[in-house]
């Protein structure tokens, strides 16, 4: 019972350092907890008996590791969606216990492989089932690719660029082998403790950080650009509105046009406005007031500025759409539907089965997610658009390269999350996107952070959060295409493979090779 206890202790402290990898520290914190956040756990799963206690020693860990990650969560639900704190804290943990089976499969599988005896299955099987997990965790169910273990490297050098050969998943598989390394090395009670895991492991991270240090790809992206498509990013700093105040909204809509008519000092400058910026107008609505929105935009167009702004769309079968409009002086009008939705706010979860759930959450969206890419032409370049939580997936905006984008965009609402960490989390995401793809990328966020990153994911401009502005920069686009970009699912499907593989080698070498010592 005491071992069983202490086991179930270090799965609650790794899932708290892991999920304290992706708050908000000093850079250099978080790739020094990650690398051995998972130690604890891997030491308690190569300790362990019998094939049900690994279970639930991971779901201990998912659960901790969800909750410490993203305890903004009830912040969102408590105040826009309208729940009781308490309700929204329970929510939280109903959603850490769902998300934390992910992480129960993990260790079931790396705990036979940790007790398998051979260290090389163990260095390629733990982290493989990982990032199996993260890539399913991306689509099952919708979908909730949040907090990938790559974004806690995201400031070790070489590590963004990698991500152009393996992606972020691939990153994924660098920092979970790291702690494999050190959890074989390292493990308490064994007589011949070993230097070599742990070493081999960091030599190999060193490496793979240095190629993809030697192979990144600057690109000119930035204020020193001399020539490109000219933009210009909004940040209005507009707090959303949980009660609607319209003389505060006319003054947030006063701010973005006084704003715009200033940034458009060039003739074809890209003003590209953040999500719900001038909410609650929309663009197709026909009442008076919305009349009064077209003309406005209408004159500020013809200041010789194209505009990109987020509005609802309605299909002619009354489908709701969030989307992102491009408006040109020639008068043309393009159109990207938002196809990833957030959960709670723009879909509601399993509403079909549990009714109840939509009264939960009474602000809640009910739109229709998109089905096609949707590049909008902006001069000479074709722009890839991401709205807000689609950013967090890696297969999406990849498959809009593969569909011939040259810059990638996004605009983003994170009001919705107050003052925590969740907006630096997405802004991970955001620069992943672009390291993996070798695409400039520009973002527009109502209250930050608005930003022009590199292709090679460094941050070139950025806006302080919480402040209003713009940002001005010239872009250029690129065509050539990375290797993840060309086969996004290649390291999560051979993750996959080799787990089966190293499952069957497992069974079949368990009794004729010795344990290893303990």
């Amino acid at each position: 019972m005491r071992r069983t206890l202490l086991s179930i202790l270090a799965a609650a402290v790794s899932g708290v350092l892991w999920g304290l990898s992706f708050g908000r520290l000093p850079v250099w914190l978080p790739p020094l907890l990650s690398s051995v956040a998972l130690v604890p756990l891997l030491v308690a799963l190569r300790r362990t008996t019998g094939p049900k206690l690994p279970w639930f020693l991971g779901w201990i860990f998912g659960l901790c590791a969800w909750i410490t990650g993203i305890p903004w969560i009830v912040y969102t639900l408590q105040n826009y969606g309208g729940l009781p704190k308490a309700l929204s804290m329970v929510l939280l943990a109903g959603l850490a216990g769902f998300l934390g089976l992910y992480f129960a499969l993990v260790a079931a599988l790396g705990a036979r492989f940790l007790r398998s005896g051979h260290t090389l299955l163990a260095l390629l099987g733990v982290p493989a089932a990982f990032v199996g997990m993260e890539w399913a965790q991306s689509w099952l169910f919708g979908g909730f690719p949040w907090n990938l273990g790559a974004y806690t490297w995201i400031d070790v050098p070489g590590a963004l660029p990698l991500s152009a050969w393996i992606g972020a998943w691939g990153v994924t598989f660098v920092v979970v082998m790291v702690n494999t390394g050190l959890a074989l090395s390292f493990t308490p009670d064994s007589v011949n403790r070993r230097w070599q895991p742990a070493a081999g492991v960091l030599a190999t991270a060193g490496a793979l950080c240095l190629f993809g240090w030697a192979t990144a790809v600057p690109g000119s992206t930035g204020s020193d650009a001399s020539s490109g498509l000219p933009v210009r990013l909004l940040q209005p700093n507009v707090e959303n509105a949980i009660v609607p105040d319209w003389q505060e909204i006319r003054r947030n809509y006063d701010r973005v046009f006084d704003l715009s008519r200033d940034a458009c000092d060039a003739r074809g400058a890209l003003l590209v406005w953040p999500e719900s910026a001038v909410w609650p107008y929309e663009l197709e609505a026909p009442e008076r007031h919305h009349r009064q929105f077209r003309h406005d935009l209408d004159a500020l167009i013809g200041r010789g500025c194209p505009v990109i702004l987020n509005s609802p769309h309605y299909s002619d079968h009354g489908e709701l759409f969030n989307s992102a409009f491009l408006l040109t002086p020639e008068g043309t009008l393009d159109r990207y539907d938002k196809r990833e939705l957030v959960p709670w706010g723009e879909r509601i979860p399993l509403k079909e089965i549990l009714p109840f759930v939509g009264k939960l959450a009474r602000n809640a969206g009910e739109f229709t997610p998109g089905e096609t890419v949707g590049l909008l032409p902006v001069g000479e370049e074709q722009l890839a658009m991401a709205i807000c939580f689609e950013s967090a997936f890696p297969s999406l905006v990849a498959e809009s390269v593969a569909q011939g984008a040259t810059l990638l965009g996004t605009i983003s609402n994170d009001a919705w999350y107050g003052d925590s960490a969740a907006r630096t989390q997405l802004f991970q995401a955001v620069r992943y996107r672009a390291a993996e793809n070798r695409r400039p990328l520009i973002r527009a966020a109502i209250t930050g952070i608005t930003a022009v990153v590199g292709p090679d994911g460094s941050v070139r401009q950025r806006l302080p959060m919480d402040e209003m502005g713009v940002l001005s920069a010239t872009v250029s686009g690129r065509h050539q295409r990375s290797l993840f970009s060309r086969a996004p699912w290649a390291v999560p499907v051979l993750c996959w493979l080799l787990v089966l593989g190293l499952l069957v080698r497992s069974f079949v070498g368990r009794r004729g090779a010795p344990p290893e010592p303990r």
